[in-house]
């Protein structure tokens, strides 16, 4: 018996490393469309933006409620006594002016969001009307000058109530200070460089005290996706129900309960966890004489979400375009698993698997991903991946059955990608478990591959090859 050369041994290992080789190049060139896919489906994704923005600006835009905040202007006047050239005593003025910001001493809010959906071509947008009932309490005193020798004048006092978007109030909001209803007026006076919103005049000051200690107010206010409230006060008590299973708090978080019909959240909101009354002072610190504020010297810049605020979003679970982005990372772990058992086949049965076959292959495990994107812009997500799995399984089984020359060794084939397209909607159902189920299935899968192959003669598959 002729022994084998190693220059024999070398070339039919050079083979097997070609055809190796040559798969590798494939799944790189498979690349190529995954991304393309990836890149609709961030395509689409910005579509439903714009379609959110329409909605926006016909309606209105994410709120944010702040207040209400008690303005009071004030004039000071300081006299003093100065020397001239002369040695005659003369006396000046001095004029200060500035506002008072004063915050609740205590805020409760209770209110409901009644959602609905928008539809803009083939997105749905999300919204809700909130009928609120806000109860506050203030503190009738007033400081004195800054100065003994100090003369401070107070102008007439207001109310003001944030919103961030005022195309959202609905009718006219009912207001009563100290039991007397008092009508409301657009803008924010002093503020309206910080917050958009509107105002309410409060009767001039009496005896050093300002009217407004007790502030009710019914609102009912339109917006879209996203509520927010400032916990301005002293103490603050919110409360938020909703019919909306799906709610998402940011800020604080709320004593919650929430249930398939909908959710209702609980804050209990002290100003020693919130720096908003700071913030609305436009102050970087403690100060002596925390509400006052120079005409001119603060409160220049917009807020722009910058206050501390507690948020309540009408988020979908199931949004099709972060779901289908999902599932196209795994895209390329079903083309390698694919592969390599086309590999083990064409190795292990002798079947010769020509390149092109591979690529259609793997073409069709692509197209699942735009099936499943486009599907399910039009029905629900379960639906749509159902739809595409079958669609691509059975392609795959009826030109499988011809490359492998086997309706059963097809059907095994079928059967594979049956297991991988439920695993992976497993993965995308189950967002807090899916780093785990995805190691376990690559473990395992990499486990049942080092098993099968445990006993093959690689060099002498090598020998075989074409």
């Amino acid at each position: 018996m002729r022994p084998v050369s190693n220059r024999g041994i070398d070339m039919k290992s050079l083979k097997l490393l070609l055809r190796f080789l040559t798969v590798g190049g494939l799944v790189l060139l498979l690349l190529i469309p995954l991304m393309m896919i990836r890149g609709t489906i961030q395509e689409r994704e910005s579509y439903r933006l714009q379609a959110v923005e329409r909605v926006v600006e016909g309606t209105a835009g994410k709120q944010r409620l702040t207040g209400p905040i008690r303005v009071v202007p004030w004039t000071e006047t300081r006299r003093s006594e100065w020397v001239d050239d002369k040695g005659v005593k003369r006396q000046r003025e001095e004029k200060t002016s500035g506002h008072l910001l004063q915050m609740p001493k205590t805020l409760a809010v209770s209110g409901r969001m009644n959602p609905d959906e928008r539809k803009v071509g083939l997105y749905k947008v999300r919204v809700y009307e909130w009928q609120a009932d806000l109860q506050a309490t203030f503190d009738p005193a007033l400081p004195g000058a800054s100065a003994k020798d100090a003369e401070r004048q107070y102008g007439v006092p207001y109310l003001v109530f944030g919103v961030s978007d005022v195309r959202g109030v609905v009718g006219a909001p009912d207001l009563k200070v100290d039991g007397a209803t008092i009508p409301l007026q657009s803008g924010t006076g002093y503020l309206g460089a910080r917050m958009d919103g509107i105002h309410a005049d409060l009767p001039a000051i009496s005896d050093g005290r300002v009217a407004g200690d007790r502030i009710a107010m019914k609102l009912t206010l339109k917006g879209t996706e996203s509520l927010s409230v400032v916990p301005l006060a002293d103490n603050n008590q919110i409360r938020i129900d909703s019919a909306w299973p799906h709610p998402k708090f940011e800020g604080y978080s709320p004593a919650s309960d929430v249930t398939s019909t909908g959710f209702t959240a609980n804050w209990k909101i002290s100003s020693l966890a919130s720096n908003a009354q700071k913030q609305l002072r436009g102050e970087d610190g403690g100060s002596s004489q925390a509400d006052r504020i120079v005409e001119g010297r603060v409160l220049a810049a917009p807020l722009n979400g910058s206050v501390d605020a507690l948020h309540v979003s009408l988020v979908d679970p199931i949004d099709v375009y972060t779901q289908a982005d999902r599932a196209s990372k795994y895209g390329i772990l079903f083309v390698v698993l694919t592969f390599v058992g086309f590999a083990l086949f064409e190795l292990i049965k002798r079947l010769p698997i020509h390149p092109l076959q591979y690529l259609l292959v793997g073409l069709a495990l692509a197209i699942f991903f735009l099936l499943l994107l486009s599907l399910s812009e039009h029905i629900a997500f379960w639906q749509a991946y159902l739809v595409s799995a079958v669609a691509c399984i059975g392609l795959q089984f009826v030109y499988l059955s011809g490359v492998l020359k086997s309706w059963a060794r097809a059907a095994g084939f079928a059967t594979m990608l049956t297991m991988l397209y439920g695993v992976l909607y497993g993965l995308l159902v189950s967002e807090d478990n899916a780093l785990l189920m995805g190691s376990l299935l690559l473990f395992g899968i990499l486990a049942a591959i080092m098993w099968v192959t445990r006993k093959v003669d690689w060099y002498g598959l090598g020998t075989e090859l074409r």
